[in-house]
């Protein structure tokens, strides 16, 4: 599916050839998030990512920067995690050595001008503030920080006012300076092109690019038990709620397993939480649950939106469906999550970003590629004992963590719910 190119400046070059395609994508993924960040670098990754967008030595203007992929038909775009920062774009195959010629220079060769740093300060913190007008989205970030408090990984992404307001222009430098080196980034392209084709415009871009040494990620550290509610304060129609249990990582030999767990549970429209809280008791227009996994550690998550007077009931709805994970799972569960599994794995790789985002990630935060027909014939093997050994393992009080927003000022009926 892909070959693999390590650079002797140790940035590592991955590639899907897609003859098929007419569009190419390019990313390039940095071991920069905010579990590398200390409390005084807090969003420092994501206000980077900003900064990067607003100019460089050769395109000094921040629409010089997105008008050059905008003006082939080509889109652009970046995120930041907790374990990457990505920079993409997708243009028509025609317009490769474009993109990645205002890829590697954002990279390489930003300006830092001081206007433009202040500016993005705003800017990023605006953003912070839509998350808790966004009721939904501040119960993500309440849940994450009870599964993980007072650690990076339970910190909102973009750090907090606070810390985005005290980080000075010359700590973007020196962060960009540390983080941003070839041995700690991967290239990724996906599309109708060979990978002789692919290094041989890489090498010319990023070749002379000079290594260094990265910060480390913050390993996951054990919580205690008490402080298992988090409730947002405010004034909704819905209550929006959060139930999660610790999870596993990316890496444990029980990942399968525990995804099938979840795809039963809570994954589509036919998944049990859709059938017993939307179909048969009409509690909540949204459910759902979601496998999370990173380097060391990971979580299942419940999300619902229901009526605020009703919160109550549909916490125990959801609960007691985990707890008949344990009873057990019928083979026609397992099967039909399995193909809506791999069916959705099929889907999604069908587009050149998906793949290269594919190659991405992985090489960047598990050194390795897992072929999809792998992980299709590992999904296909899981059994519902299985299934069952994971719901016994992880479905247990007191692991529950539980977040709600909503006209709630105690945590007191929702603490009794938890036991």
């Amino acid at each position: 599916m892909y070959d693999r190119t390590v650079l002797p400046n140790g940035l590592r070059v991955l590639s899907s050839t897609m003859p098929h395609t007419r569009s190419v994508s390019v990313g390039i993924f940095v071991g920069a998030g905010s579990r590398y960040e200390d409390d005084a670098l807090a969003g420092a990754s994501h206000y980077l990512e900003h900064v990067l967008f607003k100019g460089t030595e050769k395109r000094p203007e921040p629409q010089l920067i997105a008008g050059a992929i905008e003006s082939v038909g080509g889109i652009m775009n970046a995120s930041t995690d907790r374990e990457a920062t990505i920079y993409y774009a997708k243009v028509g195959r025609a317009h490769f050595a474009l993109a990645l010629d205002v890829l590697a220079d954002m990279i390489l060769h930003p300006l830092f001008t001081d206007h433009e740093v202040e500016r993005e300060r705003g800017v990023i913190i605006e953003e912070l503030a839509m998350t808790y007008d966004q009721p939904d989205a501040y119960a993500d970030l309440l849940i994450d920080e009870t599964l993980w408090p007072k650690q990076a990984l339970g910190r909102d992404i973009g750090g907090s006012r606070e810390s985005v307001g005290a980080l000075t222009r010359q700590a973007l430098i020196d962060y960009h300076k540390q983080q941003y080196v070839p041995n700690n980034t991967v290239v990724a392209v996906a599309g109708n092109y060979t990978h002789e084709e692919v290094l041989a415009l890489v090498e010319e871009q990023m070749g002379a690019w000079q290594g260094g040494a990265p910060l480390g990620w913050e390993p996951v550290r054990p919580t205690s038990q008490d402080s298992r509610i988090s409730i947002g304060n405010r004034k909704t129609d819905q209550a929006h709620i959060c139930l999660a249990v610790d999870g596993i990582s990316a890496m444990a030999p029980d990942r399968y397993s525990f995804d099938m767990m979840n795809a039963v549970m809570g994954d589509g429209m036919t998944s049990r939480l859709f059938m017993e809280i939307r179909e048969r008791r009409g509690l909540a227009y949204e459910v759902h649950s979601s496998s999370m996994h990173y380097r060391d550690c990971g979580a299942l998550m419940v999300y619902c939106g229901v009526d605020t007077s009703k919160a109550e009931e549909t916490i125990q709805a959801v609960l007691d469906e985990m707890s008949k994970m344990t009873e057990g799972v019928t083979s026609e569960e397992l099967a039909k999550s399995v193909e809506y599994s791999c069916g959705r794995l099929d889907l999604r790789l069908e587009d050149t970003r998906a793949v290269m985002s594919w190659l991405g990630g992985q090489e960047l935060l598990r050194d390795e590629v897992v072929e999809p027909d792998t992980i299709i014939a590992a999904l296909r093997a899981v059994t519902t004992d299985q299934v069952v050994e994971a719901a016994h393992k992880y479905l247990k009080d007191p692991g529950y963590r539980l977040a709600v927003v909503g006209p709630y000022k105690s945590n007191a009926a929702f603490q009794k719910l938890l036991g």
